[in-house]
């Protein structure tokens, strides 16, 4: 939120303060003037109308403390809303990148002949794969490549079980698809071979 807009919502607080304490002090003026135009001017009478005006005045500042910390909470989850929208903004649009890049190193595995067009395309193919990865490091999207860890199922995904004599239970043999984190959360789950 800018200076402007706080510096305006704090003046607005204490306007409302302000407020409430004006109607507190008319309250009680309104209940003296009020009993001296009756004759019943009592002390016991006087005392009445004070601690009825004293209890009208705590709630009327309890209403106010109230409203100002709705105020602060409102102020602070909007402030995180905006903070998630920078850090996690990008999600949907870098899902779709994803597909691109996914096709692009498909490409490059498949051009395997070797003419010297081909290794032309590879080449450019290998050159816009790494311009891609650059582009995703600056936008902090991290590469899931679990090849040889442990299964994780909150950033793997199983696809198949295959026994091995090689490797520990559980552990990743292939990966089908590279999986990405944007910002520490998870974008696209890596697609594995679990032993």
């Amino acid at each position: 939120m800018s200076h402007q807009q706080s510096s305006h919502e704090q003046q607005s607080d204490a306007e409302l303060i302000a407020e409430v304490l004006e109607q507190t002090k008319e309250a009680g003026e309104d209940l003296v003037s009020e009993a001296a135009e009756t004759g019943e001017v009592s002390i016991e009478s006087l005392r009445q109308q004070l601690e009825q005006a004293q209890q009208q005045a705590a709630a009327n500042l309890d209403k106010a403390l109230r409203v100002q910390a709705d105020m602060e909470n409102l102020k602070k989850r909007v402030q995180k809303d905006l903070d998630d929208e920078r850090k996690y903004g990008l999600a949907k649009f870098a899902k779709e990148l994803l597909s691109v890049l996914d096709s692009l190193e498909l490409g490059v595995q498949a051009a395997t002949a070797d003419s010297p067009e081909v290794a032309k395309l590879r080449e450019g193919s290998v050159l816009t794969i790494k311009q891609f990865e650059s582009v995703f490091a600056k936008f902090n999207i991290e590469v899931l490549d679990p090849t040889g860890q442990a299964f994780n199922p909150e950033l793997h995904q199983a696809m198949a079980m295959q026994p091995s004599a090689s490797a520990e239970p559980n552990t990743v043999l292939n990966v089908f698809q590279k999986g990405y984190i944007l910002n520490g959360r998870l974008l696209r789950p890596a697609m594995v071979v679990v032993a």
